[in-house]
């Protein structure tokens, strides 16, 4: 296929997914009181579960000076107690990271660069989350889902909402909904059923060029009660070496390559 044609096929499907949001919005009046609605259940049931493990892919678009769009790729893992345990591990290709915290103190381990970094943190996974986004100024996109008070984290900023309709995640059958905020909009599909898991979510940024958008999908997701005892518990690996909160060594820990301004993840 050629350019010519793919940029015909881009603009034709673009208007089909407009005409198909517009008649979602025009055709279910209370398409407002939906979204609310299926995402209140969804952070209701999530905020309920006591362990959650799952698996996931994460998908983050930057912009180069030349306005290319490029995507970096991870993958990971994470596993959490409420209130007070947490483990994720993301792996892609310019960062191999781990962060564990075991309600006390917080560990920040990056493979590549052989090291890692500690702080003392008591509290809970949602102080700590709030702690981190204070300290330094960025976002953690895929956290506020699991916050103990996620439906208000999410409708913050929401101006509007839209049940978009259905859609199937990973083979999963899914309601999608599509919100719009100041800064950014974002869409969420939640598994139907009796267990409305998030399984994907998608946040675009408005006041960058050209749009970037941040990609999480998540997989096999279990609220079984993680019996490993040293779950929570960080190890420094052999060789690595502690170094300060505010080290150059941190650079290490992003999910894009130094240099390159990290479009959605602002």
């Amino acid at each position: 296929m050629n350019r010519k044609s793919l940029r015909a096929m881009i603009r034709i499907s673009a208007t089909a997914a407009s005409i198909a949001i517009l008649a979602a919005a025009t055709n279910h009046g209370a398409c407002a009181d939906d979204s609310a609605a299926l995402l209140k259940a969804m952070a209701d049931y999530t905020a309920a579960q006591k362990s959650i493990s799952a698996t996931f892919d994460s998908d983050i678009e930057v912009l180069t000076s030349e306005l290319q769009k490029i995507q970096f790729a991870s993958s990971g893992h994470l596993k959490m107690t409420r209130p007070d345990k947490l483990r994720i591990k993301r792996t892609g290709g310019y960062a191999d990271v781990e962060v564990v915290y075991d309600g006390k103190t917080v560990s920040l381990y990056g493979n590549n660069a052989k090291a890692y970094v500690q702080t003392d943190a008591p509290g809970t996974i949602d102080e700590l989350v709030d702690a981190i986004q204070a300290k330094t100024g960025g976002a953690m996109p895929g956290t506020d889902l699991l916050l103990s008070n996620s439906y208000d984290v999410l409708t913050s900023d929401v101006i509007e909402g839209h049940h978009v309709g259905q859609g199937v995640v990973d083979g999963v059958e899914c309601e999608h909904l599509a919100f719009r905020g100041h800064d950014t909009d974002w869409q969420i599909w939640i598994q139907t059923g009796a267990q409305p898991i998030p399984r994907k979510y998608v946040i675009t940024s408005k006041t960058l060029s050209g749009a970037p958008q941040y990609t999480l999908r998540i997989k096999e997701w279990k609220t079984d009660a993680i019996s490993d005892a040293e779950a929570f518990t960080f190890k420094p690996p052999e060789g690595a070496t502690k170094a300060s909160l505010d080290s150059n060594v941190m650079i290490e820990f992003d999910e894009v390559p130094p240099g390159i301004a990290a479009g959605a993840k602002q």
